[in-house]
């Protein structure tokens, strides 16, 4: 068997790495008539799925994408509930996240929420700090772009210090700067509701990511369509760069 290339990730049929736009919720509601608040209380069902599914196939980091930076353009009354249903998930589901070993971590700028919130999502995180199973990285208030910014600027801050010179800017130094920082860039990125679109979530992290879009809506992505995504994974070819013979010798294949 060929020698791997150095920085080439090992192949893997499970990836390390799952991001998922949750999308759909509010059409599921409409569907059956019902407010959109209530498609967002399904889809937070949908999530433990998702987190249990995760663990019982070995997956390392599960992101989300919860809310983004534009959401806040959405009617006010709409948000004001997604902001209340964001602490309920959280004083309930911690417990729950603890009791399986499963870490969480919140991305994205917290400073507009309210002190309430602030608050509860430093205290989910303190309590969930020491699990060593299954990251799971909620983004809420996070945007792709905004990620990339806050990097920079914290680059920049090094340079005027002197801590660092311009020619001494790498990838890995902007990427040690992003709020996704020490985890693995997903290896599949899944999106829900029928578009097939990043919608600025993780924009740098998902260079190299196989994308897997489905029509289901986000409450109905249970355990058998998460497994359909898997299996869609597990029978691609990564190349990162390289030729499908290059990949096939230095994969063992």
């Amino acid at each position: 068997m060929a020698k791997r290339t150095e920085g080439v990730p090992e192949p893997t049929k499970t990836p390390r790495h799952v991001a998922i736009i949750m999308d759909g919720n509010g059409r599921w509601a409409q569907q059956r008539g019902l407010p959109r608040v209530s498609g967002h209380k399904a889809g937070v069902e949908t999530v433990r799925s998702a987190v249990e599914q995760s663990v019982k196939t070995g997956i390392q980091v599960l992101t989300l994408f919860a809310f983004s930076s534009e959401n806040w353009r959405r009617p006010p009354k709409e948000v004001n509930l997604l902001m209340d249903l964001f602490i309920i998930a959280l004083d309930r589901e911690v417990r729950r996240l603890k009791r399986n070993d499963v870490r969480l971590r919140i991305i994205g700028d917290h400073t507009a929420f309210s002190d309430k919130l602030q608050a509860r999502i430093v205290e989910a995180q303190q309590s969930t700090a020491d699990c060593k199973g299954l990251t799971l990285q909620i983004a809420a208030n996070y945007g792709g772009r905004w990620d990339l910014v806050q990097a920079a600027r914290r680059l920049s801050e090094k340079v005027d210090a002197g801590l660092l010179r311009p020619d001494q800017i790498t990838e890995e130094s902007l990427s040690s700067g992003l709020s996704t920082a020490g985890l693995p860039d997903p290896d599949l990125f899944i999106r829900t509701g029928g578009e097939q679109r990043l919608s600025n979530f993780l924009l740098w992290q998902s260079a190299y990511a196989e994308f897997y879009f489905t029509d289901v809506l986000w409450p109905d992505f249970d355990a058998k369509e998460f497994d359909k995504a898997l299996a869609s994974f597990t029978n691609r070819q990564r190349r990162f760069g390289r030729t499908s013979e290059q990949t096939r010798l230095e994969d063992g294949r």
